[in-house]
């Protein structure tokens, strides 16, 4: 019976229950691998619609600053058509606090250096 070449050919009863246990864990890994791909879309979907949340809130929200910055701006620059007088007093008070507040400073720093 060695002698026959068909007997080699054919798979024992051992090859086939090995053959089958096998595509058996094969098909339950598919199954496995595709419940997982179904959960991370899922989980995928959520994360897009957060961010999309978030992005749109985003957005409103500057939306709206920048109308409350134009609004203000806007009423800044007809104030001071409407007032020039008090717009200058008041940019020349700044830099003379400016100016004064610098030169203070740099006198405290060279102070600090002669005692080094």
């Amino acid at each position: 019976m060695a002698d026959d070449p068909n007997e080699d050919a054919k798979p024992t009863e051992t090859q086939r229950e090995a053959q089958e246990a096998l595509e058996k864990q094969v098909a339950q890994l598919k199954r496995e691998i595709n419940k997982i791909n179904r959960t991370l879309a899922e989980h995928a979907e959520e994360v897009v619609e957060e961010a999309t949340g978030w992005y749109e809130g985003a957005a409103d929200s500057v939306s709206r600053t920048t109308q409350a910055l134009r609004k203000r701006a806007s009423t800044a620059s007809g104030v001071a058509q409407e007032n020039p007088g008090t717009v200058s007093p008041a940019f020349m008070l700044g830099a003379a606090v400016g100016l004064l507040l610098g030169l203070v400073l740099v006198a405290g720093d060279q102070r600090r250096e002669r005692w080094f």
